[in-house]
């Protein structure tokens, strides 16, 4: 009997037939969601011999939505996946005209989905710019409600913006605006509380993975009660919260500034294990990490609130609509995606199975063709790349 995921004393409870609602996506979304949905149903089936299945519900956001409902995020969808806690999503495109500026922007403020979790790692044979790709395996938690993704703006010449530059020089004496009357205006705002919350998820992942170095990623020597805040909350975080294993070794609490950061990934990417930073860091730092391991076309990625439950795992990819529906898109990003998924809820032994048969695939130079050129051989086309990751399960 097919029943909803659900949180009880902290702990997400996992019937043998979850529901988890699925989000197909806009362009090459029709193509990797169908393959990654076989892939999965058939590891699971492969793996618990019949006795759990999943239960997928489709809920509409973007294009399909649109045409639909007339909006691009209807508030059924957002109901649906708080209710049923985890989901999973094809890549969105951003709506043109009014509306939310970005869908998955609005997923997770909409959803305090505070933690974006990133699992950076080469896959053997996969095409990389760097000499010693396998280098690169560290887990990136970026926050993600905070810092100036909260959308706090106003453009330069409108009546709002005049009245923020009079409260900033006339009330505040703020002298270093220096070009008043043609500037725009965005406020940044990060908390300790939304800061700690994420760097405690960073901890705790890497406790529980047997990690010991915890890196905080920061712009702190120039914004020093932003970026230097979520630096000192962090250390003041670990002082107090994790005081033994500190002291016993288990734990090792560092910091970097975000521009040295994105040298040291290149230049010594080993040193790291996971990684928390601030929201824009994080985004610049996980796409460029997802470059030297082959591109974001094989990059995973999660949204989720450790305290509610909720999580939406995502391919992290755009739509690329020149080749949607053409069958050719590389699903890898979802089904790695997937793969979070079934760890989050318990089925380790299923992403274990999965990640193993992806890695034959992709070392037997059987990919699609984002890869095929740059490795010298013949490109499969989605479904195809599919049928051969599921004849090595």
């Amino acid at each position: 009997m097919s029943e909803k995921i659900r949180m009880i004393n902290g702990q997400l409870q996992v019937p043998a037939e979850p529901i988890i609602p699925y989000i197909e996506g806009d362009g090459v979304g029709q193509d990797i969601w169908k393959s990654t949905q076989t892939i999965i149903d058939a590891a699971v089936e492969k793996v618990y011999a019949g006795k759990r299945r999943i239960k997928w519900q489709e809920v509409l956001a973007g294009e399909k939505a649109y045409a639909t409902t007339g909006t691009s995020l209807p508030k059924e969808t957002l109901e649906t996946i708080k209710s049923h806690l985890v989901a999973i999503k094809g890549p969105l495109g951003t709506p043109v005209g009014e509306g939310h500026r970005s869908l998955n922007v609005a997923l997770r403020q909409e959803l305090d989905l505070y933690a974006c979790v990133r699992p950076i790692r080469y896959f053997k044979g996969v095409p990389s710019p760097l000499k010693e790709p396998e280098k690169t395996d560290m887990t990136i938690f970026r926050e993600n409600t905070e810092d100036i993704y909260a959308g706090i703006e106003w453009e330069m010449g409108t009546r709002e913006v005049k009245q923020v530059i009079d409260f900033l020089e006339n009330t505040m004496q703020v002298k270093k605006i220096r070009f008043p009357h043609s500037s725009s205006i965005g406020i940044k705002p990060i908390s300790k509380e939304g800061s700690q919350r994420l760097i405690r998820a960073a901890i705790d992942y890497a406790l529980e993975k047997n990690l010991k170095r915890v890196t905080l990623v920061h712009k702190g020597n120039i914004q020093k009660f932003t970026e230097g805040g979520f630096r000192k909350w962090g250390y003041e975080l670990a002082e107090h919260e994790y005081a033994d294993a500190l002291h016993d070794g288990r734990l090792e609490i560092n910091d970097i500034i975000a521009d040295n950061f994105l040298q040291q990934i290149l230049l010594a990417p080993e040193k790291f294990d996971v990684v928390a930073l601030t929201n824009l860091n994080g985004d610049y730092a996980s796409d460029a990490l997802a470059a030297q391991v082959g591109g974001i076309g094989i990059a995973p990625g999660a949204n989720i609130n450790y305290q509610t439950g909720h999580a939406v795992f995502e391919a992290t990819h755009g739509t690329a609509p020149d080749i949607a529906g053409q069958n050719k898109a590389n699903p890898c990003s979802l089904i790695l995606s997937a793969c979070m998924m079934l760890d989050y809820i318990g089925w380790q032994e299923v992403s274990a199975a999965l990640i193993t048969a992806l890695e034959k695939t992709i070392q037997s130079g059987q990919v699609t063709g984002d890869f095929a050129t740059s490795m010298g051989v013949e490109a499969l086309t989605t479904s195809q790349f599919a049928r051969k990751i599921l004849e090595k399960l």
